[in-house]
């Protein structure tokens, strides 16, 4: 009896404590389904335009294809660069396609194709060997736990755990013969492929039976199809380091570009230009990419494909260049420098460079070098030298320095001064003029005639607030604000400044920040800053249209592409644009032209430009000789100078802007004779 009054005392305390767990039970459900009603409220009320779009992202897919690259041409119509059609092999890869059906595909294809590419990477080879799912999953197997859980024994995500697997590949896995490389490279970019983007797949060029193997073997094969595509030409002109490069589709868009081509619309396989033309007009030759969307359903298989854009060809440019011409100029310098060379007169330059544009519109007619290593008689073309090499000017910049002086108000007119030695107290080496023996008075077109380097360093002397008196001591006082005007008004010229040309690096000189007052003073007659040639050739094609600068420009306009892919109707023609006024009056102007008509033209024995008179046309123009130094090849400092010639002809055809650096003497006419010839044969051959 008293054993079962115990349990039923027993029985009864034990009802709370079940009703008490009841509750708690009771409550945590109910919390729990609470928080999932506010989560599903805020899915599906406040936040639903997110998850929307989650959801949006995870079944479409945004597919971006690009269209075959626009040609570039000469002014003509003859190509300069030009795809190759051909035939080639394309991978499209899918939403459920794995690793290891992407090796079984490479492995097929690599007995049908020949491979032209076998260099990969040891990421690349690492990745081919793990594809196969029983060599990863034999991996995985032996890593440690670390390697596979976290501290609570959750499992890692897959892509850890994969980097994990790959840090354990040894060598020894990896060690391929050259035709497993073959096939780790077909892998390695078909991998590579994002889903629903298309590779072409590197190989040699296929020939017909290949072709037909493939097509046969394709259904086998997921994604792999025949494609036309193209291939860009290596250009065989001298102009080509000028037209720029593309990227290939292995390299794709350049790394500190992508996110910005990517928000275009590009792939990150796309080829876009990397240098010069090329990048310059990337969106013109571009062309416009195909866009289209593809929906999955929850099972990965496609339910809709909708073209969102259509895409059209990329357009071709067309340059301000003729290729004839071109070649000719480049025929000129070749034969003036290798009779310096010959003559010893070369020994130490470091090439010659020519530039000719069209004045009233700033197009480039012809841009030319050569390049020379010291010591050698070996030259070769270098087009890039024109826009990238800098030499001191010399001469050539008096035009200018008469400019500044009536742009500042110490010259007036024709002013004539004296041309004699300047001399300054405590400083036993005067300034000269080539031609000084005394006391000569010049005007200002004379000054320009005979290159009178006193003229100039006078007037500099003006502007720093120090009229030229016989043996005065030169003070510091006004060199950097003479310096700052002298500066500006060359920039108005070209010189100094950006010449406005279409290609997106291009030097805009050497001007340095620090001076001194008599770096001050030679700045006037061109023996401080550097130019490159284009500089000059603006220089000399703002001369002679009376002071309007032009910008330069080498694409004269975008076509569209005809049903044969050649040239077809003009989109937009490049339009002349003047980049500023000389600010100078008509008269002034004139002052400087009928100068540079008389260093041609006039009889005078100190005349310093009668070997460039023309057969064809009258030229005017203004020779430069600046005093350089440079290093043989033994190391050895040699004195030489820098040759240098603007020039036009008289009908606002043609201006050049011609550097002949470095060369060993300062008699030497080559520089004229070739700024000669290239005016005179425009004007007989080329002028319109």
């Amino acid at each position: 009896m008293k054993a079962f009054l115990k349990r039923l005392q027993s029985s009864y305390t034990e009802i709370p404590v079940i009703a008490r767990r009841l509750y708690i039970l009771f409550f945590m459900v109910v919390f729990l389904f609470t928080v999932l009603v506010i989560r599903l409220a805020d899915m599906q009320l406040v936040n639903a335009d997110f998850y929307l779009e989650k959801l949006r992202k995870t079944t479409i897919y945004e597919v971006s294809t690009s269209t075959e690259r626009g040609q570039i041409y000469d002014v003509k119509g003859k190509p300069l660069v030009q795809n190759v059609s051909k035939k080639m092999v394309t991978f499209t890869r899918n939403n459920i396609i794995s690793a290891e059906d992407i090796k079984e595909i490479a492995q097929e294809l690599a007995k049908v194709v020949t491979v032209a590419e076998t260099t990969v990477s040891v990421r690349d080879k690492i990745d081919y060997y793990l594809a196969d799912q029983e060599t990863f999953s034999a991996v995985v197997d032996k890593l440690p736990d670390s390697k596979k859980y976290d501290k609570f024994h959750n499992s890692l995500s897959s892509s850890e755990i994969y980097t994990n697997a790959v840090a354990t590949v040894s060598e020894n896995d990896i060690d391929y013969d050259q035709d497993t490389l073959k096939t780790v490279a077909l892998f390695s970019q078909m991998n590579g492929t994002a889903v629903f983007d298309t590779t072409r797949l590197l190989t040699d060029d296929l020939t017909s039976e290949q072709i037909q193997v493939v097509q046969e073997k394709s259904p086998e094969m997921a994604g792999i199809t025949i494609s036309d595509g193209w291939d860009r030409e290596e250009p065989t002109s001298s102009l080509a380091p000028l037209l720029g490069r593309i990227s290939s589709e292995k390299t794709g868009l350049p790394e500190e570009e992508a996110e910005a081509y990517l928000k275009k619309g590009y792939s990150l396989n796309d080829r876009v230009g990397t240098s010069y033309l090329e990048k310059q007009y990337e969106e013109e030759l571009q062309g416009k990419h195909e866009s289209k969307t593809i929906t999955i359903n929850k099972n990965g298989k496609v339910v809709d494909e909708q073209i969102v854009s259509q895409g059209h060809k990329g357009n071709h440019i067309k340059l301000t260049i003729n290729s004839d011409f071109q070649a000719e100029v480049e025929g000129i310098l070749k034969k003036y420098y290798q009779q310096e060379l010959s003559a010893g007169k070369a020994r130490y330059s470091d090439g010659v460079y020519a530039v000719a544009m069209d004045p009233k519109t700033g197009a480039i007619l012809s841009m030319a070098g050569l390049s020379h290593d010291k010591g050698s008689d070996q030259v070769e073309t270098n087009v890039l030298g024109t826009i990238n090499e800098v030499f001191t000017p010399g001469s050539v910049v008096k035009g200018a320095t008469l400019t500044a002086g009536w742009q500042t108000g110490v010259l007036a007119g024709n002013e004539t001064l004296t041309d004699m030695p300047i001399v300054f107290a405590g400083d036993s080496t005067a300034i000269n003029s080539w031609f000084t023996k005394g006391s000569l008075p010049i005007t200002a077109s004379q000054a320009l005639e005979y290159s009178s380097n006193t003229y100039m360093v006078q007037l500099t002397l003006r502007m720093m607030g120090q009229p030229y008196i016989y043996n005065m001591p030169l003070a510091s006082k006004g060199y950097q604000k003479a310096m700052g005007d002298l500066r500006k008004t060359y920039a108005e010229y070209g010189l100094g400044s950006s010449t406005g040309l279409d290609l997106p690096s291009v030097s805009e000189g050497f001007v340095p920040k620090d001076f001194t007052v008599s770096n001050t003073l030679t700045e006037s007659f061109g023996q401080f800053d550097n130019y490159n040639t284009l500089q000059l050739a603006q220089y000399a094609a703002t001369v002679s249209n009376g002071g309007n600068r032009m910008s330069a420009h080498l694409v004269e306009g975008i076509y569209d592409q005809n049903a044969e892919g050649g040239i077809g109707n003009q989109i937009r023609a490049i339009a002349p644009k003047s980049l500023n006024q000389v600010e100078i009056t008509p008269e002034q102007m004139a002052i400087i032209q009928q100068g540079f008509y008389n260093v041609v033209n006039n009889n005078s024995s100190l005349a310093t430009g009668s070997d460039m008179r023309g057969r064809n046309t009258i030229i005017s123009g203004k020779t430069g000789t600046a005093e350089t130094f440079t290093q043989d090849s033994d190391g050895k400092t040699v004195s030489t100078v820098n040759l240098n010639v603007v020039a036009y002809d008289q009908n606002n055809q043609i201006a050049v802007g011609i550097m002949y650096p470095n060369a060993s003497d300062y008699l030497s006419k080559a520089h004229q004779y070739i700024a000669r010839d290239i005016i005179d044969l425009y004007v007989a051959k080329y002028a319109s």
